[in-house]
């Protein structure tokens, strides 16, 4: 019963700030799996998007059309082979128009960005709100849960993509469940799943990326490009950097009433400027986004050596900007020096590193170094991501 109480908890926090941050009534949750949970932001049917895109498309466009329309005819007027070229030009316009509504290119629908924006917010406020939500911080004093010294919480872990799917019902006469079939939802269910191994909080796919406005995709980190499992697509792989160690959520506390309001009233600036969205990724500096993506980039490249190095002092600097400025409580004297000595393999310094450091880094690190620190043959900057 109280599992059941628990799941229910986030589950209220989740659907309250997916609703209340996708555009219109998009965002809803499809169905869970014990304590995992299929958000769904729909954009509409095949037939009824591609009838919208070409209804926005008439609208901007018709005043020109015709304008242009009545110029060629006063430019070809008494010229014969003119006028025959004029039609055969409009006939080509509309046959290239409807070619190009056979497949669907979600980046040309009209407010996109705005759309996906939304759809990473929803999420992102959901993690904020799992960690100022006072039912589940009652949960850490449940004896059963913490040992009675606060030693559980309840975090979350995203993964997104963008695409397709077949919608509708799946079962029988004696069950039925209305659901998704898509690779779309599978590739979700990869990124979610990959967080762990790249130690973050989310993982959202290129689909997605591509389709934020750029001050979204400007907060977002490029962690590596993989080859997932059941797929020989190279796919770019990203991160929002979410922290809630250290962070008092608390202190951004809105109503219910306040949040709709901010929801309502979103504009692409929020990125720069919503506390929430600041605080979880206060441990980010430049110089260590500067520093990672060297890192990154020479691994990509295939030159190993320097990048684990450069990745190693990635890792390091965030450790630094945590410990100078507080963002946890620590004694210095126990923990300073040894903490950047990779040689000191003591259980306490390896938990302090992972606590503090960067997933990512730790995952590119890992990777070469089971390697021998040298890339394979044949290399090409894309890697199998085996864990589904």
């Amino acid at each position: 019963r109280d599992v059941m109480i628990l799941i229910n908890d986030v589950a209220k926090v989740v659907h309250d700030e997916v609703y209340r941050w996708s555009l219109g009534d998009s965002g809803q949750c499809n169905k869970n799996l014990g304590a995992a949970f299929l958000m769904v932001f729909r954009i509409g049917d095949f037939k009824e998007v591609h009838e919208k895109q070409a209804r926005a498309t008439d609208v901007v466009f018709n005043t020109t059309k015709d304008q242009k329309r009545r110029n060629l005819r006063r430019r070809n007027k008494g010229i014969n082979h003119g006028r025959s070229h004029s039609s055969r030009s409009i006939r080509t316009r509309r046959d290239r128009r409807n070619s190009a509504t056979d497949t669907l290119q979600l980046a040309s629908l009209p407010g996109i960005q705005a759309f996906s924006d939304r759809a990473l917010l929803g999420m992102l406020k959901s993690y904020a709100g799992i960690h100022r939500d006072k039912n589940l911080q009652n949960w850490k004093k449940d004896f059963r849960l913490g040992a009675g010294v606060g030693a559980y919480t309840v975090n979350i872990i995203i993964g997104m993509d963008a695409g397709w799917a077949v919608e509708g019902a799946v079962g029988s006469e004696y069950k039925i469940d209305a659901t998704y079939l898509s690779p779309h939802v599978n590739m979700a269910s990869r990124m979610m799943s990959a967080t762990k191994q790249y130690g973050v909080t989310i993982l959202v796919s290129q689909a997605v990326e591509e389709l934020l406005s750029t001050n979204a995709r400007s907060k977002l980190r490029h962690l590596d490009t993989v080859y997932v499992k059941g797929s020989s697509v190279a796919q770019r792989i990203f991160t929002f950097d979410a922290r809630h160690m250290g962070v008092d959520f608390f202190l951004f506390e809105r109503s219910a009433e306040q949040a709709d309001v901010d929801a309502e009233s979103y504009t692409r600036e929020i990125w720069e400027t919503d506390q929430d969205l600041l605080a979880m990724r206060q441990h980010v500096t430049e110089d260590f986004e500067r520093i990672f993506k060297q890192g990154k980039d020479l691994y990509l490249a295939g030159d190993w050596k320097a990048a684990i190095a450069t990745l190693e002092e990635a890792d390091d600097n965030m450790i630094t900007t945590v410990l100078e400025e507080g963002y946890i409580d620590y004694n210095p004297d126990e923990i300073d020096g040894r903490i950047f000595d990779r040689r000191n393999t003591s259980e306490e310094v390896i938990r302090i590193r992972q606590e503090l450091g960067d997933g990512a880094c730790k995952c590119l690190l890992g990777y070469m170094e089971r390697r021998g620190g040298i890339p394979p043959d044949n290399w090409n900057g894309v890697r199998p991501l085996t864990s589904k």
